[in-house]
């Protein structure tokens, strides 16, 4: 087995998005090509209601699946098909827009004011691109959850990890997403497939996502970056990108660490993406744009 060595640490930066809601971005827009197939990722927390209630009202999506997982507080949703719902702590609502959706999410805090979740976008290939729109909600009860010897514990959203298998089916990415927290100053290597991009999402506690029996001048040579680019130990906001390899290591800080470890198998198709449209060819992108205009955007009902 060999250890996936950090390409590089990224710092998720403060945006805005929808009607005023203030986020951190990790990665979106722009070249993501080393996170094929994933587009964009944000992580909307927040502790006052006045920088996230305005939401984020009606909205075209297509081309893409979205995945939003909720930590605390609530999401309301409804869609164009006649869906609604709403997503409590621990739930995960995996969006395919395919041909295309009108939908809105609106953030609720929990008692305390506090809201907290993350959305990640999917690319769909060539061949899914205008396929029938659905939803896939999953309560937090139904996501399986396993626990190791040393403490370390795992919540399975998607994808299979040790003996478990994530509700969400179907995805044409076929991602693996977990939600996984390690025990204060404690060492695991997690299996990750070669053939994926993979990154990791701290958001809680700290770590260090290295061989811990190399040192960090080795490890940062192998990749081509400084001391300075991956510090030993990172903490919240960080989202660190992987190289490759067939397992990643941390050892948590003496806090413990938790983060979200995604990985998926590249499409290595053509980008055209304008806003929440994403297809493969400009022109495509100026259809959609157009059937916005004219009405005819929405295939299915």
């Amino acid at each position: 087995m060999s250890i996936r060595p950090v390409k590089r640490v990224i710092e998720a930066k403060p945006t805005m998005e929808g009607a005023g809601v203030k986020l951190h971005r990790g990665f979106g827009f722009g070249d993501t090509s080393e996170f094929d197939p994933f587009l964009l990722f944000d992580d909307f927390r927040n502790e006052r209601p006045d920088d996230y209630l305005a939401g984020f009202p009606w909205h075209p999506h297509r081309g893409i699946e979205t995945i939003t997982y909720v930590l605390a507080g609530t999401v309301a949703h409804g869609d164009s098909l006649g869906n609604r719902g709403s997503m409590g702590a621990g739930d995960v609502q995996w969006m395919t827009a395919g041909s295309g959706i009108m939908h809105q999410e609106m953030p609720q805090g929990d008692a305390q004011g506090r809201m907290h979740g993350f959305q990640l976008w999917a690319n769909l290939p060539r061949a899914l691109k205008m396929t029938a729109p659905r939803y896939q909600d999953i309560l937090s009860k139904d996501i399986p959850e396993v626990t190791d010897d040393d403490g370390t514990h795992v919540r399975v959203v998607c994808g299979e990890f040790w003996g478990q298998k994530g509700p969400v089916e179907g995805v044409a990415a076929d991602p693996r997403y977990l939600d996984i927290s390690i025990a204060p100053n404690k060492t695991r290597r997690l299996a990750v497939d070669n053939s994926r991009h993979a990154f990791a999402y701290v958001f809680a506690g700290s770590g260090a996502f290295r061989d811990a029996s190399k040192p960090l001048a080795v490890q940062t040579e192998l990749v081509g970056v400084s001391d300075e680019a991956t510090p030993s130990m990172l903490g919240n906001r960080s989202l660190v990108v992987f190289d490759s390899g067939d397992e990643i290591t941390v050892t948590a800080g003496d806090e413990g660490i938790r983060f979200l470890l995604v990985s998926g198998r590249p499409l290595e198709e053509p980008v055209a993406w304008y806003g929440p449209i994403v297809m493969n060819e400009r022109s495509e992108l100026q259809q959609a744009y157009a059937e916005l205009q004219n009405g005819t955007f929405i295939k299915h009902r």
